[in-house]
């Protein structure tokens, strides 16, 4: 009830996000449904059933990743103050995003089943002078138990991955969590592993105060109280620290990347591009020694699609994931260019946002080139006079594009949101709204320069296996 309340109380952008996660859900929701008609209409090929199940595996996960997106920008699940008094901790706000996605994706699964349910004829009659009964084995009684069963994977599979994602991790250093709770040495609360020697007590000025003045050694640390110097407190890591030592930036990057939603630091180079770039090469080469194998082991998908080998499909998918995994590396290689040579306060700003929002928004930006890649090397295989494409591969086509797009525009506003502060901060100190739009625009003009080019190099690589 909870859930339905902070849905219903939403702002209108927050509404239309919602209600696009409900129409890709009943796109992938009615291509589930449209298997099973194959299935039943074509009991004699149940490779083809299995098949284009899944082939539906590919809309399911685009799906899934905006329903992810939308989670993370729902300004109603986000941490508040009083929230916890009301039970409504962080573990009370992931099973609120949770569900507020399940509402979202139900509501899609009705209405494909009600769209199915009429293509069907099961209301008034078989429409459209009975064009789609072939694939929704219109003249035969629906299994209810199975189709129910494939309605319900997207709600689901979406609100698992939602409440994974959105799970509260110990967001501490990896230091600070090895601290073994217990009593130590002098009656000290919290003792690490490592032990400490004698002479770190005296080091940070553990002596007594009654030590006469004069009485220490050469080696021994200056009294506080003498020297002028505050006391080094317990627990005050920054003050503990010498001078030159980086060990407090280390920990508060061991941090950042311990929290899933907050981003590394803008010096920090997202780890994934050299694997990305290795999966990248993998999936181009499968491809190719996947093209030279005899057409009579080829696979027809829906629509018309003959893809050659299977390996083809292998090929395909690591070359989504490599995208996907050096998208964060190249959107920081971007951040760095704009940077090089002399670079003024607009391209120093944009550079440094850019390597800022590289992990936000370079894996969705990855997502997207893989799929233009895709579509490009699917409609260059085609001529003119090719036959198009069938309804169900368009509509998968659609809900493919759609969520990776939509999700890429969703992390763009995720990342707005984070920078509302630095922002606002800028504008106080007098920086003009034109530059913030020019240097939006300079982002936006880098990515592009990079991933445009890259899309099309894929795209052309993935189709010569093909084209013969």
């Amino acid at each position: 009830m909870l859930a339905l309340r902070l849905t219903r109380g939403a702002r209108p952008a927050v509404q239309l996000r919602r209600l696009l996660l409900a129409v890709a859900a009943a796109g992938t929701g009615f291509l589930l449904l449209s298997t099973l008609g194959y299935a039943m209409s074509h009991a004699e090929n149940p490779g083809g059933s299995a098949l284009r199940l899944a082939w539906c595996l590919t809309p399911l996960a685009a799906t899934v990743h905006f329903a992810v997106a939308v989670a993370r920008t729902d300004p109603a699940t986000k941490p508040r103050t009083g929230l916890s008094a009301v039970g409504l901790g962080p573990i009370g706000l992931m099973t609120v995003s949770a569900m507020a996605t399940a509402l979202s994706c139900t509501l899609g699964s009705l209405l494909a089943l009600l769209l199915f349910l009429h293509l069907r004829g099961d209301f008034t009659g078989i429409p459209f002078d009975g064009a789609a009964a072939e694939f929704l084995a219109a003249r035969q009684p629906l299994p209810v138990p199975a189709a129910l069963t494939l309605l319900a994977l997207v709600p689901a599979i979406a609100s698992l991955t939602v409440a994974l994602v959105l799970l509260p991790r110990d967001a501490r250093p990896a230091a600070a969590r090895a601290v073994r709770q217990g009593y130590g040495r002098f009656g000290a609360y919290g003792r690490t592993v490592a032990r400490e020697t004698f002479g770190a007590y005296g080091r940070f000025g553990a002596r007594g105060r009654s030590e006469p003045a004069g009485s220490r050694t050469a080696g021994a640390a200056p009294d506080p109280e003498q020297d002028g110097t505050p006391p080094v407190q317990a627990g005050d890591s920054a003050l503990a620290a010498p001078a030159g030592d980086d060990s407090t930036d280390a920990q508060s990057n061991t941090a950042a990347d311990h929290d899933p939603h907050h981003p590394p630091a803008p010096g920090t180079t997202p780890a994934g591009l050299p694997w990305g770039i290795a999966v990248l090469t993998t999936g181009l080469a499968v491809q190719t020694y996947a093209g030279r194998t005899p057409a009579a082991t080829g696979l027809d998908l829906p629509g018309r699609l003959a893809i050659g080998a299977p390996a083809v499909l292998v090929g395909w998918a690591l070359t989504v994931l490599g995208l996907a995994v050096a998208g964060p590396g190249l959107a920081h290689l971007c951040g760095r260019l704009l940077q090089t040579a002399r670079p003024g306060a607009l391209r120093l700003l944009a550079g440094r946002v850019l390597m800022e929002e590289a992990t936000r928004i370079g894996r969705p930006l990855g997502v997207v080139c893989a799929v233009a890649s895709g579509a490009f090397a699917m409609t260059a295989l085609y001529d003119t006079s090719a036959p198009a494409f069938g309804p169900l591969t368009t509509l998968g086509t659609l809900v493919v594009s759609g969520c990776t797009v939509a999700t890429l525009l969703t992390a763009a506003v995720e990342a707005k949101h984070a920078r509302a502060d630095t922002t606002a901060a800028l504008l106080r100190l007098g920086a003009p709204a034109t530059m913030l739009r020019s240097a939006a625009a300079l982002r936006a003009g880098a990515l592009l320069a990079l991933f445009g080019p890259l899309t099309l190099v894929v795209a052309e690589l993935a189709a010569l296996p093909l084209a013969r």
